[in-house]
């Protein structure tokens, strides 16, 4: 399928087919138990009826530590994800949004006013701009402007993911973050599925495979990233069930850090590193991931990676760091960072 008919048939089964939530053939893109924090359904209260009614996503894009900062969704469609960050970020924050369907940003933008008054903000903190998510310079976002990338079950409809990537990164600031949700499979799809226009917009067949989305990854610059979330993917559909067989979805959300040093294995310097329990909400332990919990005052031995994610990124006032000692070969500790498995990165 071309990239431009593919662009297309997004559009109109996102701006036309599918009008709210329950018109969606499979479940894929809306998944339950998001797992927010008390401060984001608070805000979530908040948020316009519509918006919440035509939601699609399959996780809950948006990390912790963010007051203040500039915050990118890519395929914000009706602004759901946006207005939560714009609650979190504070007045002082920005957040922009990014989709290409008319339809889904005529609702966002219809309740900008509504949030700003809902909020206490003298001016919206959010713009929404209409474009690709695969060509940002376009729309006017430059090079290393965003503080933290989000997106929510939305990569995985782009036919030329490489490409998002590559803007990711360049938008990204050095210490920048990616964080974002969406569908992976544990193989590549085969072309009669990719042609299915349908399942297209269901989230399904341009499901990333695992391998593929590492090696692109790496490919841009991110050599290494981390799972906060892993869940089985239930499809709702026999028929849709049928078309794919024995392929397994995942939804999975991801974070990754724009610092050039990160390397692709966990190389061990004789690091440890101490959260300070200063993190809003987080009193006494913070979770980086699936494999890293961090409590107040213990130490935790961590590779390289990790020492420079807490000295160059917006964790660093949380966290104090050991000094680096001399190399020690790769860091082999399980529950920490296992070299035997997924490990760390």
């Amino acid at each position: 399928m071309d990239i431009v008919d593919l662009q297309k048939d997004v559009q109109n089964y996102y701006g036309k087919t599918i009008t709210q939530t329950k018109d969606l053939v499979t479940n894929a893109c809306c998944l339950a138990d998001p797992g927010f924090s008390e401060k984001e359904q608070e805000i979530l209260t908040q948020i316009h009826p519509e918006i919440i009614d035509k939601f699609y996503g399959c996780g809950s894009p948006i990390p912790s530590v963010i007051e203040g900062c500039t915050i990118l969704d890519l395929g914000c469609g009706t602004g759901r994800d946006c207005y939560l960050a714009s609650g979190l970020v504070g007045e002082k924050g920005k957040v922009i949004g990014v989709d290409m369907t008319d339809e889904q940003l005529e609702v966002a933008r219809r309740h900008q006013e509504y949030h700003k008054e809902k909020f206490g903000y003298s001016e919206s903190n959010v713009t929404f701009l209409k474009g690709t998510i695969e060509d940002l310079k376009t729309i006017g976002v430059e090079d290393q402007s965003v503080d933290v990338v989000i997106s929510n079950c939305v990569i995985n409809l782009s036919g030329d993911k490489k490409k998002v990537f590559e803007e990711i990164w360049r938008i990204l600031k050095v210490g920048g973050e990616l964080y974002f949700s969406d569908i992976f499979s544990d193989r590549r799809i085969p072309d009669h599925l990719r042609k299915d226009s349908v399942l297209w917009g269901e989230c399904l067949s341009g499901a990333l495979y695992v391998e593929d989305f590492r090696r692109m990854m790496q490919s841009v610059g991110f050599q290494s990233n981390y799972t906060v979330k892993k869940s089985r993917v239930t499809i709702d559909n026999k028929m849709v069930q049928l078309q794919v067989g024995e392929i397994k979805f995942y939804s999975i959300t991801i974070r990754a850090f724009k610092i050039p040093e990160i390397e692709d294995k966990c190389e061990d310097y004789g690091q440890e590193a101490y959260y300070l329990g200063t993190v809003e909400g987080m009193p006494d332990e913070f979770r980086v991931d699936q494999t890293h919990l961090f409590k107040r005052g213990e130490p935790v031995r961590i590779c390289k990676n990790f020492a420079l994610i807490f000295k160059q990124s917006r964790l660093a006032p949380h966290f104090e760091v050991s000094d680096e000692q001399d190399h020690l070969g790769i860091l082999d500790m399980p529950g920490v960072c296992d070299s035997t498995t997924d490990g760390c990165c």
